[in-house]
């Protein structure tokens, strides 16, 4: 009997000893939100090595002025800033802009792949994911943007984009309203392309 009690003893004083070191969490015990500016620190995986950003821009030069002749884009640093260029798209056949020409800057960040380059047009385009400004709505140049992308995937994509728009999100929805009636819109494209050319003649 007494061995019994013994235990039983032992299990309770166990159990007076043991509450006290385990006491039930205060309800406003939850960690912290995390800060909101943590987005800001993202780019930091990838610091900026700017000889690096340089040898990739040099070697996407290289890539384009072996094979973007053929498909119709080309791009040149100007005036000796690498991550300043000048490029040149022409329109796809088949397209309302086959045959003509257009001119766009391209703005190379310095944490460039890991950040999109700035691209707009330098000649009007009359086209619904472009606006007066030449600013140019395109995933790859926004939420889409991935460092595998270069020089003349952009190029190649705004050259597509001519000939493929996104009538959905329009940055002209004057030019989005005429995409249907192909020969008005063909010649408000030439229209205002000739204008263009006028202008700066």
């Amino acid at each position: 009997m007494e061995v019994r009690s013994n235990v039983g003893n032992y299990g309770m004083d166990n159990l007076s000893t043991t509450r006290p070191s385990t006491p039930t969490p205060p309800h406003h015990h939850h960690p912290p939100p995390p800060p909101l500016p943590s987005k800001q620190v993202k780019p930091s995986p990838n610091p900026v090595d700017t000889n690096s950003v340089i040898l990739r821009l040099q070697k996407e030069l290289m890539s384009l002025m072996m094979s973007g002749g053929d498909l119709g884009v080309s791009a040149f640093p100007e005036n000796e800033n690498i991550f300043s260029w000048i490029g040149t798209i022409e329109g796809g056949k088949g397209t309302p802009y086959e045959g003509l020409s257009y001119k766009l800057s391209l703005r190379f960040p310095l944490d460039y792949p890991f950040k999109a380059p700035q691209v707009k047009f330098e000649t009007m385009c009359f086209h619904p994911n472009v606006d007066q400004y030449g600013n140019i709505c395109l995933d790859i140049l926004q939420d889409k943007w991935s460092s595998a992308y270069d020089c003349r995937t952009i190029l190649l994509s705004i050259q597509s984009l001519l000939g493929e728009p996104n009538n959905e999100s329009p940055l002209n929805s004057y030019a989005a309203s005429l995409w249907n009636s192909q020969e008005d819109y063909k010649k408000m494209v030439r229209k205002q392309f000739m204008e263009e050319e006028a202008f700066e003649s």
